[in-house]
């Protein structure tokens, strides 16, 4: 296969690849803030867990929020930073509703576990917490890609200005042609 051969859907390998190199960047990038939110949830769920009277899940709650603001931070000022950053409102209504569809899953796995199945050990209680954390993960990686931190919409902007600098070019054309028709007007009346 030459340069000229082409990927999938018939694009060209670089393209494809360049694609690929972007998504892998950018699941390194959420891999590196959730890694980060994980150890937080984890952390804040054992503390609270272990020094007040609250139950598995609700001190799983605590942790989940204190989590979800934690990476709210970490996503919009590392992972994508460079996505679009008009409609703030917008993107944090959308981050915390997919954020709560997450803790829904997150803690309804160590709700089933603790209270469907009676596995409420320290150590039982860390696995299932994981557990939906990982099944929250999945979800959020897909949503907030999808609908929170959208990415700017190059094509558009690249065609937008290759048709404003064909326009532009245009009317120096024509604003030319004028130029030169009277010119060779004001030659004939001489």
């Amino acid at each position: 296969m030459g340069s000229g051969s082409t990927g999938l859907n018939g694009e060209p390998h670089g393209r494809v690849r360049g694609r690929l190199d972007v998504l892998i960047r950018e699941i390194a990038k959420f891999g590196a803030v959730g890694g980060a939110g994980l150890l937080v949830n984890m952390l804040v769920f054992n503390l609270v867990r272990h020094t007040t009277g609250l139950q598995v899940v609700r001190a799983s709650l605590v942790a989940t929020v204190v989590a979800i603001v934690f990476n709210y931070i970490g996503f919009r000022y590392f992972a994508y930073r460079d996505r679009d950053k008009g409609g703030r409102t917008r993107e944090m209504t959308l981050f915390l509703l997919f954020s709560a569809a997450g803790a829904v899953i997150e803690n309804g796995v160590l709700y089933v576990a603790t209270y469907g199945f009676g596995w409420d050990s320290p150590l039982q209680s860390n696995v299932f917490k994981f557990l939906g954390i990982g099944l929250g993960t999945l979800f959020r990686f897909w949503s907030y890609r999808t609908w929170v931190f959208r990415a700017l919409p190059v094509r558009e902007t690249v065609e937008g200005a290759e048709s404003l600098l064909a326009a532009q070019a245009q009317v120096q054309v024509q604003a030319q042609a004028q130029v030169k028709v009277q010119q060779e007007v004001r030659r004939v009346h001489r």
